[in-house]
């Protein structure tokens, strides 16, 4: 069952990620293109719950989850954020960082990860540069995306709103981490569909 809950939320993220490209293809907005990432990161975030869910956790389903969950899918909220607000020197910036995480996830030494209970990112990776690159991109893209919303709730109460619980959602998954993939998976589907209406009615 957890195994199919997660695979469901990788498909509902990828779905949703599919509907923002297209948008971008007909607008070429940049904002659309930095959301269709971080959900498409957020896709395969659930992809490797599913991994593990089904046949227990390895370094490589490992470094997948954290990479694309831990490293990459608020970063790119917030670029999408502020390129919606005009701030395109975030865009080379937020290039630089994409890069850099994705060079970490695949080259950081990494402590023998096994069983089905969703790897303790402290128990495997050093805190220097991997979980320090993790606190410091989700932080920056949060506080992006929280500021941008709050700053405009005005012109855009509904669409706001749905993004804000939508980052809300996402951050009480992380937090409940513990309780296995069923509730984190849970937690990426509601999250994406949620960040997807408020990104659409903004647009």
């Amino acid at each position: 069952m957890e195994a199919l809950l997660a695979f469901a939320a990788a498909l509902v993220a990828l779905r949703l990620a599919g509907g923002l490209v297209s948008r971008w293809r007909a607008r070429r907005r940049p904002e659309l293109g930095a959301w269709a990432a971080s959900l498409g990161a957020y896709a395969v975030a659930s992809a490797a719950l599913a991994w593990g869910a089904a046949w227990g956790w390895s370094e490589a389903s490992f470094r997948a989850y954290y990479l694309a969950g831990g490293l990459l899918t608020a970063p790119l909220l917030g670029l999408g954020s502020l390129l919606l607000r005009g701030v395109r020197a975030a865009l080379p910036a937020a290039l630089v960082y994409c890069g850099l995480a994705v060079g970490i996830a695949i080259a950081e030494p990494v402590s023998a990860v096994s069983g089905k209970t969703i790897p303790d990112a402290s128990e495997h990776l050093d805190f220097f540069p991997a979980r320090f690159l993790a606190i410091v991109g989700n932080s920056v893209g949060t506080i992006a995306v929280v500021g941008v919303a709050l700053a405009t709730i005005g012109r855009r109460p509904i669409g706001n709103s749905l993004i804000l619980a939508g980052v809300a959602v996402a951050a009480v998954g992380t937090a409940l981490l513990g309780l296995g993939e069923a509730q984190t998976a849970v937690s990426i589907a509601l999250a994406a569909a949620l960040l997807y209406a408020g990104f659409i009615l903004n647009k």
